[in-house]
Parts: C-alpha cells; sequence; structure tokens
C-alpha cells in the first residue's frame, strides 16, 4: 500500500479542515483527489509530505508513519504544491543540480528529468523568464528527480496552454504505470483522461471513494434508442427502473433509468418482444463535472 490515511482529524483553532477521513492508495495507481475550494485538499496532501502535522489519526506512504518516520516519507515522495515554489533568479540546470545535491542526485539523472518534462528547449534560462506552464514543467521535473515512488502533485496543470496539457497528461499517465500518483485538480477532463480513481472531499469529508465508472453508476443512467417504428412512451415507462422516458426525434427516445444495472439489454428484450428493429442504442454517461456538483452540493456521504 503506498498511501494509508486513517481517521486523519485537523484543526485549525475550532475549524475542522479534515475530519476523519480514511483512504488507501495503491501501486501503480493514479488517484484523483477532487473538491471545492477549501474542502481540505491541500491539507490533506501537506499532512503526506510531512510539511504538517494531523490533529489527530495516522497516515503512511510507503509504509513510513509521516508523523514519526518523517524523512523517509520525504525520500519516498515527489511533492509539486499547489504555488510552485522556485528560485526565479536561477536558471533551471542551476536549480535542478541545487536539488539534486540535496538528494545526491547525479547529473545524468538530471538530464532525464529535463528530457522528460520537456524542458530542454528551455533550460537555459532563468526561472523568472519561464511562462507559468515551464515553471510548472521545472517544479515537476524537481518533484522527478530522486525517482520517488509516490508522487502528490496539487494541481499540476495550472497555467498550462492545450499542447502542453496533453504532453503533462501523457507524462504523468506515463508515470503512474509504475509509481503512485495522487493529484488534485479542478479541470475534470485532466481527471477522465488520466485517473484510475476519484476521491472527492466536501468540507473536510470524503463523499466519494470510486473508480469513474463505479461513480457513474450510482446515479441515473440514459439510454439514448432509436426504432425502426413510433412506439408509444407509455410501453417504455414500463420497463424497469424507469425514471421517464422522452421521444426526442421521430422513433428516437431518451429513456432515463435509476439503477447501476446495464439497461440496454432490457430495451432489447423490449425490442425483439414487440417486433421492433433498433437502429441505434447508447448509454449517455453523465459527465463528471455534473456529478462533482451533485456530491458537493449536499451532504450525502456515498461509501465505498
Amino acid at each position: 500500500m503506498s498511501i494509508e490515511v486513517k481517521n486523519i482529524t485537523k484543526l485549525y483553532g475550532s475549524q475542522k479542515a479534515l475530519n476523519n477521513i480514511s483512504f488507501k492508495v495503491n501501486k501503480p495507481e493514479i488517484v484523483g483527489f477532487l473538491g471545492p475550494n477549501g474542502a481540505g485538499k491541500s491539507t490533506m496532501m501537506k499532512i503526506l509530505t510531512t510539511y504538517i502535522d494531523a490533529s489527530e489519526g495516522e497516515a503512511k506512504v510507503n509504509g513510513f508513519s509521516v508523523s514519526t518516520d518523517k524523512q523517509n516519507v520525504q525520500q519516498s515522495v515527489g511533492y509539486l504544491p499547489e504555488h510552485n515554489p522556485l528560485y526565479l533568479d536561477q536558471y533551471v540546470r542551476e536549480y535542478l543540480n541545487f536539488n539534486a545535491s540535496i538528494y545526491n542526485v547525479d547529473s545524468k539523472r538530471i538530464a532525464e528529468v529535463i528530457v522528460l518534462t520537456g524542458l530542454a528547449p528551455e533550460a537555459h534560462k532563468k526561472i523568472g523568464q519561464l511562462s507559468k506552464g515551464y515553471r510548472q514543467r521545472v517544479g515537476l521535473a524537481n518533484a522527478l528527480l530522486h525517482n520517488p515512488d509516490v508522487l502528490i502533485l496539487d494541481e499540476p496543470t495550472t497555467g498550462l496552454d492545450p499542447n502542453q496539457l496533453v504532453d503533462i497528461r501523457n507524462l504523468i499517465k506515463s508515470i503512474g504505470k509504475e509509481k503512485t500518483v495522487f493529484l488534485s485538480t479542478h479541470i475534470m477532463q485532466e481527471v477522465e483522461a488520466m485517473c484510475d480513481r476519484v476521491i472527492i472531499i466536501n468540507k473536510g469529508e470524503i463523499v466519494a471513494n470510486k473508480t469513474l465508472q463505479e461513480l457513474r453508476n450510482d446515479k441515473e443512467q440514459v439510454v439514448i434508442v432509436e426504432f425502426d417504428y413510433r412506439v408509444e412512451t407509455v410501453f417504455l415507462e414500463k420497463l424497469p427502473h424507469v425514471k421517464g422516458v422522452k421521444n426526442i426525434h421521430d422513433f428516437i427516445y431518451e429513456i432515463t433509468f435509476v439503477t447501476s444495472e446495464d439497461m440496454r439489454s432490457h430495451v432489447f428484450d423490449f425490442a425483439h418482444d414487440n417486433e421492433l428493429k433498433i437502429l441505434q442504442l447508447n448509454q449517455k454517461n453523465a459527465s463528471l463535472e455534473s456529478l462533482f456538483h451533485e456530491l458537493t452540493a449536499e451532504t450525502k456521504t456515498i461509501q465505498e
């Protein structure tokens, strides 16, 4: 188990930033840590990287306790914080050389991460001369320098243009094949493109901890079907778990079900029993953005 969090609570005075939360992250796995601003995401990441201590509970990274074995945790983790701390007057190579000396990393590894993060064209410049996107790359390169087993990335794609987003996304996906990646982001498309699982936190509490497909299956399911003949909606409403039926165009119907079961087979059976031909049959998934909004706008907790 790469990350294990058990009953973590963090208090700032009388305010609970985190309220008795628990979760696990395996290796290799890319997990998106989502939540609205102020939900407690950065606080959790700072606890996992030993920057701050929890008020209650325990957490382990790579088997090392974040409270009693901080040095081993720090050696196991590569961390890119939300506000990327860089020495703007240093050159890119100079900055990476400085940090490499702390980890006793040789120059060969520095060259590798420069290529890996796409920094080669800008490596001769001062960090202060770089765009926000390239500064993010410097922070990511620094997090990768000591070849850690666990990467903790707080908003890693902030400020990147569309081309840079693709590059960094592919890099993170590649890293996630061998390492544990725990990342936060507000860009839902990035989560859907990169993550194996999502943990959603709201007001310091976990409201979901599931794969994307499991999360979608917890909610309404919409099936679009086109028959070769008009069907009265009252007959389609007799299908199991139906919430509503709409005739959206000619012989095309939108059927909303409330169930985790894939209802396309039931629609197929309905067509067969009524001697109808199906011209198209598709399942329309709810967007992660709409699921996120629903989960963080209500207090109901979804169990893993």
